[in-house]
């Protein structure tokens, strides 16, 4: 990201594309879609709590939170997605940067950061949306932050037979090594960062919010074939969430997972 609410041009291109949504209410997005929806009904006070929903997008997950009784503002950098959100029953949206929040000090009763972190390359960028985030956020209120976990692309490839082109193992493996995507058609993603596990707590630390919590949110069960199949199933769906969030919290798993949520309390 550049400076302020200016997306690089291969970010915004790509969500002017209107995936994202789609890709959390099918298929195995699902399960990202469902444990964050899990995490967040735990750690979030109760509502009509104030929830900032900064980088929210098209509202996929300010739709059910206000559903729930929040009263919820997504700020998000693309007008496209501020203009969709804006149209959900019980949403405000507008257009802004995760770096640069418009709240006063202590405002909202919790910031959700559920894409901003990806596409800020840089730490001190993160950092700064972080502690942002600590500012608005009232004390003892919620900040919770998604990241993408380091190998994700590199297992993504290896799941979806892409791993064999050349082309497309350099990108992934070059993510691996130094956590910067450089993405684009091969890939299906755009200019992204991935964490480490401990990365992300160190950030939280330095932007003033310790003692930050990580939850592994699909576990290992977005590299399974077949777990679509499992989701679409009731039964299954509900025995696979079951074992993920027994195993949220599990070290050795934490970077296995697709995504991760940071938690902590200001």
């Amino acid at each position: 990201m550049t400076e302020r609410s200016e997306l690089a041009p291969e970010i915004l291109d790509y969500y002017l594309r209107g995936r994202e949504d789609g890709r959390l209410r099918s298929g195995r997005g699902r399960l990202e879609f469902w444990r964050t929806q899990d995490v967040l009904r735990r750690v979030l006070p109760p509502a009509p709590a104030r929830v900032l929903d900064v980088g929210g997008a098209s509202g996929v997950h300010a739709e059910w939170l206000a559903a729930d009784g929040y009263r919820v503002e997504v700020v998000d950098p693309v007008p496209m997605h501020v203009e969709q959100a804006a149209a959900l029953p019980g949403v405000v949206a507008r257009v802004g940067d995760a770096r640069a929040l418009e709240a006063a000090d202590g405002s909202v009763d919790a910031v959700l950061l559920l894409g901003p972190l990806y596409h800020l390359t840089d730490r001190a960028d993160r950092v700064r949306a972080l502690a942002e985030a600590r500012r608005v956020v009232r004390p003892g209120g919620v900040v919770a932050a998604a990241t993408i976990s380091r190998w994700a692309a590199v297992h993504d490839m290896i799941r979806l037979g892409r791993y064999t082109e050349e082309p497309v193992r350099r990108v992934a493996d070059d993510s691996a090594r130094d956590g910067l995507l450089r993405g684009d058609e091969r890939t299906g993603f755009t200019t992204a960062y991935f964490h480490d596990p401990d990365e992300i707590t160190a950030e939280f630390a330095d932007a003033g919010l310790p003692d930050a919590r990580r939850y592994a949110l699909e576990g290992v069960f977005s590299l399974y074939a077949e777990v679509d199949e499992w989701l679409d199933d009731p039964e299954r769906r509900g025995l696979l969430l079951d074992v993920a969030r027994r195993s949220e919290g599990e070290p050795t798993l934490l970077g296995i997972a697709g995504h991760m949520l940071t938690v902590a309390h200001a």
